[in-house]
Protein backbone atom coordinates (compact mmCIF):
# COMPACT_ATOMS: atom_id res chain seq x y z
CA UNK A 1 0.00 0.00 0.00
CA UNK A 2 2.97 2.49 0.45
CA UNK A 3 4.00 2.11 -3.12
CA UNK A 4 0.72 3.34 -4.05
CA UNK A 5 1.14 6.38 -1.93
CA UNK A 6 4.56 6.93 -3.67
CA UNK A 7 3.54 6.52 -7.13
CA UNK A 8 0.47 8.76 -6.54
CA UNK A 9 2.56 11.25 -4.95
CA UNK A 10 4.91 10.70 -7.94
CA UNK A 11 2.85 11.80 -10.41
CA UNK A 12 0.90 14.74 -8.89
CA UNK A 13 4.81 15.57 -8.72
CA UNK A 14 5.36 14.99 -12.07
CA UNK A 15 2.06 16.61 -13.58
CA UNK A 16 2.48 19.84 -11.32
CA UNK A 17 6.38 20.07 -13.45
CA UNK A 18 4.66 19.89 -16.48
CA UNK A 19 1.63 22.66 -15.81
CA UNK A 20 4.72 25.06 -14.58
CA UNK A 21 6.47 24.55 -17.61
CA UNK A 22 2.97 25.17 -19.47
CA UNK A 23 2.13 28.18 -17.44
CA UNK A 24 5.69 29.31 -18.13
CA UNK A 25 5.49 28.69 -21.71
CA UNK A 26 2.24 30.85 -22.42
CA UNK A 27 3.62 33.62 -20.38
CA UNK A 28 6.93 34.20 -22.08
CA UNK A 29 4.97 33.89 -25.45
CA UNK A 30 6.03 30.51 -27.02
CA UNK A 31 3.39 30.07 -28.72
CA UNK A 32 3.02 33.77 -30.11
CA UNK A 33 4.07 32.86 -33.69
CA UNK A 34 1.04 30.48 -34.70
CA UNK A 35 1.65 30.60 -38.54
CA UNK A 36 4.90 31.56 -38.86
CA UNK A 37 6.52 27.79 -39.03
CA UNK A 38 3.78 26.74 -41.91
CA UNK A 39 4.68 29.83 -44.02
CA UNK A 40 8.19 29.34 -43.68
CA UNK A 41 7.45 25.93 -45.36
CA UNK A 42 6.01 27.23 -48.50
CA UNK A 43 8.49 29.82 -49.32
CA UNK A 44 11.11 29.09 -51.98
CA UNK A 45 14.78 29.51 -50.60
CA UNK A 46 18.01 29.54 -52.04
CA UNK A 47 19.03 26.52 -49.59
CA UNK A 48 15.69 24.72 -51.70
CA UNK A 49 16.71 24.97 -54.73
CA UNK A 50 18.88 22.59 -56.71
Amino acid sequence: MSALYLLILASITVAAFFLIAFIWSVRSNQFEDKQGAAMRMLQDDEWNKN
